[in-house]
């Protein structure tokens, strides 16, 4: 279709490109926000303890089951720019906070369908909009007037913390023993700042394999590289170790330029190869005089320094990767060596163990027992590759509500209660504000409303009913109250429990809030076509062969 404007003299003026579209006002707002709502309904239901999981299949067939929100979206090939949208506002959280993905687009969801109510009143987008944003702003106000302090590295209060993350997902019943091994390994890594602790995800690195059970998930303080030790000939087990990292190939390098060499004896050849090997062996030789007993090496190592290597009874890995270089130069205080020349005994980290262990089919070095670890791994078991996927996935969420906590230490109870909270807050906040915007400070209200209902439709329990004895309680001064889904009930969670850091709770109402509003206000979209349209007829139209070329097939 192109879009035309009649011009003074009767003559069409086209703007846009054949095969684009518009759709207007009232049409691409109901296309907007029907998309957007949704996506929310697709995440709906696996919110809670009680939420079910969904199967993803992608295009190559790979399976992925999960509860994850932003993964379930990351999944599904969104088409639908705003549906997009709603994709990333998930992304985002859970690069920033790690957990509430699923809960961010619900909000977001909802934030919309009850504004879409408002719309069909003849409430103007723009009037909504200034009612969210203020109701958001009071909702993080009433959130952090009620939030718990807490201690920052109190190991009790991150596991409560890593523990809630996790009973949400398919690792509920081992939430326990996994809380227990995310939180040492978040405080092993966190460094204290002028401003409380800091911690960097990158410290603590993720192995997965499948065989074994969850149960089976452990803590190593130090390193697992997934690789195997380079020569049949050497140890496979060093305990007390000196460990040297080697940044540079232990290899006769190439020269830069073509070069020549005319060797016309044996005699010659003998001495050219005896050359190298004397090259390869002082490289070993300066390796072994630093008192290495183990060699990490991110390059290349030759055959003949391997051989050398063995015969000096050091452990050697080849090939590592730079990131896992540098948690090793973190967890073992070794550092990392660009030129043999410099190696020194200085350079050396230390640990009290390493050894090859076969993890199922695969050869890997452990390198564990370092003094004060910066970085660890935790190695991650299961019944199979989709479980440890997943599990894999809850172990990210739990270290990052650990990370939120440490370096802004408050809480919020979960299970809906802070929600339901800042709702009926905000009602009371709604009746001093003039005009429509009550309207929609009151429907912000409602809208948050929806985490609670939520988790108790996915229980099973009914909606009514827990709404009503969750407001009633709340209005009595329990401001706890949340739905405990596990047990179908309208509970205290803090006494069960169940708290979640502030920060994942502020970062949901901006999301959602500004997700919504952005959709609202779309009143037009020009989505232009790929190809241009149909190709014009040749010569232009039968008849019209002068017609200026892109002329041709014009719609009227």
């Amino acid at each position: 279709m192109s879009i035309q404007q009649g011009s003074a003299g009767g003559v069409p003026v086209l703007i846009l490109k054949e095969g684009a579209s518009q759709t207007k006002g009232r049409d691409a707002q109901k296309n907007n926000i029907t998309a957007a709502k949704l996506i929310s309904e697709i995440v709906r239901s696996s919110l809670g303890p009680r939420g079910m999981d969904k199967m993803l299949v992608d295009t190559l067939g790979d399976v992925t089951i999960t509860n994850d929100g932003a993964t379930i979206l990351k999944e599904i090939d969104v088409q639908h720019p705003a549906a997009k949208m709603m994709v990333e506002i998930s992304k985002a959280t859970d690069n920033e906070v790690g957990d509430g993905t699923t809960s961010v687009v619900v909000l977001a969801g909802a934030l919309i369908e009850k504004a879409e109510e408002l719309i069909n009143k003849d409430v103007h987008p723009t009037i909504i909009v200034d009612g969210y944003r203020k109701s958001a702003t009071k909702a993080i106000e009433v959130l952090n007037s009620i939030a718990q302090k807490v201690v920052g590295n109190e190991k009790q209060e991150l596991v409560r913390i890593a523990k809630t993350s996790m009973q949400t997902k398919l690792v509920s019943r081992e939430a326990n023993e996994l809380a227990q091994i995310v939180v040492d390994a978040a405080i092993a890594v966190s460094e204290k700042t002028d401003s409380g602790y800091r911690l960097d995800m990158d410290d603590i690195k993720v192995e997965k394999k499948a065989g074994g059970s969850i149960r089976d998930t452990k803590l190593i303080k130090g390193i697992v590289l997934d690789k195997e030790v380079v020569h049949g000939g050497m140890p496979k087990r060093i305990e007390k170790a000196k460990i040297a990292l080697i940044n540079s190939a232990l290899e006769i390098e190439k020269t830069e330029f073509d070069a020549k060499i005319n060797i016309s004896s044996p005699d010659q050849m003998k001495m050219f190869l005896e050359e190298e090997n004397k090259m390869l062996k002082s490289m070993v030789d300066k390796i072994v005089s630093s008192g290495a007993s183990v060699v990490v090496c991110q390059k290349g190592i030759d055959d003949i320094a391997q051989h050398y290597l063995a015969k000096a009874n050091i452990l050697t890995v080849r090939r590592v990767k730079e990131s896992d270089m540098t948690k090793m130069s973190r967890a073992t205080g070794a550092r990392i060596v660009n030129n043999l020349d410099d190696l020194t005994a200085k350079d050396l980290g230390s640990a009290e163990l390493v050894e090859e262990r076969k993890v199922e089919t695969d050869k890997w070095v452990f390198i564990e027992g370092c003094k004060h670890p910066k970085s660890v791994t935790i190695l991650i078991r299961g019944g199979s590759q989709r479980v440890v996927d997943e599990a894999d996935r809850s172990v990210h969420d739990a270290l990052m509500v650990s990370k939120d906590v440490l370096e802004k230490p408050a809480i919020v109870a979960g299970g809906g209660a802070p929600e339901a909270y800042a709702a009926s807050k905000i009602r009371e906040w709604a009746s001093t504000l003039s005009g429509r915007e009550q309207l929609a400070a009151e429907k912000f209200a409602e809208a948050l409303e929806v985490i609670p209902l939520s988790l108790a439709e996915n229980a099973g329990m009914d909606p009514i009913d827990t709404l009503t004895e969750l407001r009633s309680k709340q209005s009595k001064g329990a401001k706890w109250t949340g739905v405990d889904a596990r047990n179908a009930k309208i509970a205290d969670m803090s006494k069960l429990d169940v708290v979640e850091p502030l920060v994942v709770k502020e970062q949901i109402i901006k999301s959602a809030t500004e997700a919504a509003s952005m959709i609202l206000r779309i009143d037009d979209v020009i989505a232009s076509s790929k190809s241009g349209g149909p190709p014009a007829p040749p010569g232009g139209m039968g008849g019209m062969g002068g017609m200026p070329p892109g002329m041709g097939g014009m719609e009227m």
